[in-house]
């Protein structure tokens, strides 16, 4: 009776357990690739795209235990070319959110379906990981959508599942070495549009053009013009300006910035019985810092502080003709210019 008992119980064991080891989880791993020293998530770049791609499947097979927080998504950010570790880190950590944004946007997910760490050193790239359960063999495979390890990642036949590397993943060292690589020049430098809102609020269409050399460096130039008459010729208030600047960014995502401007125009203004036109030229220091709104919008914050000089003629306007009244100058000390921009990434 009692061996009977003891079969018994090694069977129901045996039940039980079978099950559970055929559920063994395997690291399924997704790498994003990063341009050195920026934060902007290429999907196109490298392979990133067929990275993304086979990453969605994954979770749309897995989305009910993604959603149901049985199976989170581990993602580790990286980045060795931030300089300092705090800048190493703040890099890594706007990346993550880059790659989760996309999952979030794409996918419908939550933040809480991620587990997040951030590391300072080790490459420019993130990595995605979801622990799946393995197929006991190869000839037990199943369909995409219909449950097993996710498609192009099972592991071979022997193979230690915690040795498993990414199909595309690159050893750590190759990895750190990509800086010293060429990249091509259009992610490395980039073209913005700009637009200044306080200008365009004034009835003063403002244009400018700024050209990111670098992540820390950026070389703009913005115009503006207006012209307005009113009350048959006797008010007046025109304006041209062009303004140069050159910026240094500060900081592990390169928001904030400090710079030089020069500007240099023409005013014609007769908003009373007296008009001034002349000619205008200064320059300060500039300062301000530049929100993100998406990958391609952002709002620029600008003030800048120096010295402008006016040179002028005094004007009246008698029965239509316009009658010299004398000179003038004037140089003013304070805020020189000011500006809310919108800014567009090309």
């Amino acid at each position: 009776m009692r061996n009977t008992l003891r079969i018994l119980f090694v069977v129901l064991s045996l039940s039980l357990l079978l099950p559970l080891a055929a559920q063994e989880r395997v690291d399924t791993v997704y790498t994003f690739r990063f341009v050195p020293g920026q934060d902007m998530f290429y999907v196109p770049w490298k392979e990133n795209a067929a990275e993304l791609a086979r990453l969605e499947q994954c979770v749309r097979q897995w989305k009910a235990e993604i959603l149901a927080k049985r199976m989170p998504l581990r993602v580790d950010g990286y980045s060795a070319s931030g300089g300092s570790e705090a800048a190493n880190l703040a890099l890594a950590k706007t990346r993550s959110n880059r790659v989760k944004s996309e999952l979030i946007t794409r996918q419908q997910l939550a933040e809480e379906c991620f587990i997040t760490r951030n590391h300072s050193g080790g490459g420019d790239y993130v990595t995605v990981r979801i622990a799946v359960p393995s197929a006991p063999s190869r000839e037990e495979e199943v369909a995409p959508g219909a449950g097993g390890v996710c498609e192009g990642k099972l592991p071979d036949a022997g193979t230690d599942p915690a040795e498993e590397k990414p199909a595309e993943e690159k050893p750590a060292e190759e990895v750190q070495a990509q800086p010293a690589q060429k990249e091509p020049a259009a992610t490395t430098e980039t073209l913005s549009l700009r637009a200044n809102l306080l200008r365009w609020a004034t009835l003063t269409p403002d244009l400018g053009l700024e050209w990111r050399v670098c992540p820390s460096w950026g070389i703009l130039v913005n115009g503006s013009w207006t012209s307005w008459s009113w009350k048959s010729g006797g008010r007046r208030y025109a304006l041209w300006e062009v303004m140069p600047e050159v910026r240094y960014y500060l900081g592990g995502e390169k928001r904030g910035y400090l710079g030089a401007m020069y500007k240099a125009g023409q005013f014609n203004h007769k908003l009373s019985g007296t008009g001034r036109q002349g000619d205008l030229a200064g320059g300060g220091i500039t300062g301000g810092y530049r929100l993100r709104l998406n990958d391609a919008l952002s709002i620029d914050f600008t003030l800048a502080v120096g010295c402008l000089h006016a040179d002028y003629e005094k004007y009246e306007t008698v029965g239509g003709v316009r009658v010299r009244r004398g000179d003038g100058a004037r140089n003013w000390w304070g805020p020189v210019h000011a500006g809310i921009v919108l800014v567009w990434d090309l």
